[in-house]
């Protein structure tokens, strides 16, 4: 994944600077996830991760080259300032814990199985 920084305008009234990004993702073959575009914006223009939040990514029909726009924040308390809620939860990272996950499993799978039980029961009695 190569990311080559298309434009750079800062912003001193927001405290940010606006990046507009290019990224030939051929090696890959799919489209990098939002968190990967994130650390690969920030080694590009050599900022900390935490700062820069995408707020735009898009692949091109039939390419391997997607565009973009991310705003790279001077503090992280300004960005929570500026930037909308939903972009924020869009790039930080999903941690699900795996005790979650394997009771989810779990509760399934006992789901599946109380209706085959149930069925074999009926069965009997007759």
């Amino acid at each position: 994944m190569e990311v080559k920084v298309v434009s750079e305008k800062q912003n001193p009234m927001l405290k940010r600077k606006e990046v507009s990004f290019q990224i030939d993702h051929g090696e890959t073959g799919s489209t990098p996830t939002r968190v990967e575009v994130r650390k690969g914006v920030a080694v590009a223009t050599k900022t900390n991760g935490n700062l820069v939040f995408v707020k735009k990514f898009e692949t091109k029909t039939g390419t391997l080259t997607a565009f973009g726009t991310a705003n790279i924040y001077d503090t992280i308390e300004q960005a929570k300032l500026v930037e909308p809620e939903y972009i924020i939860k869009r790039n930080i990272p999903e941690e699900k814990p795996k005790e979650a996950e394997e009771a989810k499993v779990t509760k399934e799978t006992k789901e599946v199985k109380e209706p085959k039980e149930a069925k074999e029961a009926t069965e009997k009695k007759e």
